[in-house]
């Protein structure tokens, strides 16, 4: 095993130590976070001795990265105790820039784990640092925002507006022909003799108006990422409904993002829940390659009596999988 190397996945680096000594100094291989490459570093004295910093390069010269990010120190086993830092939040060049003084006297087999909260960078026009995730996409062009914001007229003045919408708690007007060429299910609900044709309206009782008007701001190209973030649950579940396709992916994409120990267990179901192939395997990665399991114990057990039983088999397929015998 190649001792020097660091695994991540979303936000997360962990860099398992199979070997470590008194008055040993170690670095890891570089790894991609972001922009940058990073490094971590170990050493022991009297402390061991942990540093996090860029790779020396170009972009770290000119686009130095300001970290917000916690680490952890456990060691190997079902008991791991861990030694966690507090949240750290600095502009990173060199190795000099961060250092954190562990008192602990392990040695042996032990983890690094170092996840990145947030990361900044400062606009080389000057002005305050702005974080690289989310992002609001790539710049569109004039005809395309132009395009988008005729669009965002049409639906928040009505106009020529021919669907009313009736959700859980109020109703909101759209389009057909916008609903139909996202949805291959409302375009069946306009194209045949249903009831939605003949009284031009759809019923979506499991939305309130708050998330129906999300889902019809990304329809109509116009959803904020505030907005996104706050109701992306409601619109995975609605993107599956209806077919949007687009918009399930651009759902598991996000919650690739910022998989934890908090969320882990409610995104292995959403995860199961809308065949999510990708965002299923990461969770899996999360909780028995990088051992997190250990993290969320006591949640497991509640998660085993309401999970389904065909999950549970993937859940045990998989545990033995990782931790098959050498």
């Amino acid at each position: 095993m190649n001792d020097a190397k660091v695994e991540t996945i979303s936000r997360l680096a962990q860099w398992r130590i199979e070997n470590f000594g008194p008055c040993s100094y170690r670095r890891s291989d570089p790894f991609k976070i972001g922009l940058w490459n990073w490094h971590l570093s170990i050493e022991k004295n009297r402390y061991l001795y942990i540093r996090l910093f860029p790779e020396a390069c170009r972009v770290s010269k000119d686009q130095p990265p300001i970290a917000r990010f916690v680490l952890r120190v456990s060691n190997v086993g079902a008991n791991r105790r861990p030694y966690i830092s507090p949240i750290h939040e600095r502009l990173l060049r060199t190795s000099d820039d961060f250092v954190w003084p562990v008192d602990s006297t392990i040695l042996g087999r032990f983890i690094i784990d170092v996840e990145f909260l947030d990361l900044k960078i400062y606009s080389p026009n000057g002005g305050e640092p702005t974080s690289i995730w989310p992002s609001d996409g790539m710049m569109q062009s004039r005809a395309t925002q132009n395009t988008l914001r005729c669009l965002s007229r049409m639906l928040d003045e009505e106009i020529y507006a021919d669907v009313t919408i009736n959700t859980a708690d109020g109703t909101l007007r759209a389009h057909r022909a916008v609903l139909s060429a996202n949805s291959p299910v409302f375009q069946s609900m306009f194209l045949h003799n249903l009831k939605e044709k003949e009284s031009s309206t759809i019923n979506i009782e499991d939305m309130s108006v708050e998330s129906c008007m999300a889902l019809l701001s990304y329809l109509y190209g116009n959803l904020k990422q505030e907005e996104f973030w706050k109701h992306r649950l409601v619109l995975l579940g609605a993107a599956n409904k209806y077919d949007i396709t687009d918009l399930k992916q651009f759902c598991e994409e996000s919650l690739l993002e910022d998989i934890n120990s908090g969320n882990v267990l409610e995104r292995l179901q959403e995860a199961w829940l809308y065949q999510l192939n990708k965002l299923k395997k990461a969770c899996f990665t999360y909780l028995f390659d990088f051992g997190k399991v250990y993290d969320v114990r006591d949640e497991m057990n509640d998660f085993f009596r309401l999970a389904d039983r065909e999950l549970m088999v993937e859940i045990f397929q998989e545990v033995l999988t990782v931790w098959k015998p050498a």
